[in-house]
């Protein structure tokens, strides 16, 4: 009998309604991980979670109401999971959001000020809240989702692309951390957090809406999920502070 990969590991997925954290749910259920889904709507994460457990007959996954723009929140969230499970190996930061514009002098400062809130700060309250509890896990990982338009930023979308970037280097910066802190013998880093960078992502749904769209250089939730539940195949050292790149560069 076959043993599933991510059996006994405890992983918290940020944004668990949306279509990535659907995918990413329902494949950390299948490999036999212990599953927390947080949201702020009850009613979509309730339609979320029901839908794993119908995917993944058996499937460990439960649902939490979290305001992620509130700190105290969220550090309470974290400090809650350790206590219940003894151990917090993942968190997955899989909340997005996109504004811009048609060109760089119609930017809207406003678009910033909802992005640096949905996109930037709730980034900011999850990696600070779990950090501890990574660090302390055996295999701590955490993951976000960056963009390629970080990189190559357009004149209508500096919003985003600066939300993006910004979240990018906070990473990074937690990274750096998971060297600095580690206590391992050897000094290699225990816990690893990594950048999946995209074009967009593009779900069955998507797919199914507008069946003769070609979605170029877009990323399938379904190997994003894959990538994410891959994490734990590989050393943390290697997987540290790296872009891993899901579209073309």
């Amino acid at each position: 009998m076959s043993t599933l990969r991510l059996a006994g590991k405890v992983v918290a997925v940020a944004g668990a309604s949306g279509p990535a954290g659907q995918a990413t749910m329902r494949r950390l259920a299948a490999e036999g991980a212990t599953v927390i889904g947080a949201d702020i709507d009850q009613r979509r994460l309730d339609s979320a979670v029901d839908a794993v457990r119908t995917a993944v007959p058996g499937a460990k996954i439960t649902g939490q109401i979290i305001d992620l723009l509130d700190p105290q929140e969220v550090h309470d969230w974290a400090d809650h999971l350790e206590a219940e499970h003894g151990h917090v190996d993942g968190l997955f930061h899989l909340v997005g959001g996109w504004r811009g514009s048609k060109s760089f002098f119609e930017s809207r400062i406003d678009d910033w000020d909802f992005l640096h809130d949905t996109v930037v700060r709730t980034l900011q309250h999850t990696s600070l809240a779990f950090q501890p509890a990574l660090l302390r896990s055996e295999s701590g990982r955490f993951a976000m989702i960056g963009a390629a338009a970080a990189h190559k930023p357009t004149a209508g979308g500096a919003a985003y692309a600066a939300a993006k970037a910004a979240t990018e280097a906070w990473t990074l910066s937690m990274a750096h951390s998971f060297v600095k802190e580690t206590t391992a013998d050897d000094g290699e880093p225990t816990a690893a957090a990594a950048i999946l960078v995209i074009k967009a992502l593009v779900s069955p749904e998507m797919r199914a809406e507008k069946p003769d769209a070609k979605f170029p250089g877009f990323t399938d939730t379904a190997d994003l999920a894959e990538h994410l539940a891959g994490l734990w195949d590989r050393p943390a050292a290697e997987l540290n502070g790296q872009h891993l790149w899901l579209t073309a560069r």
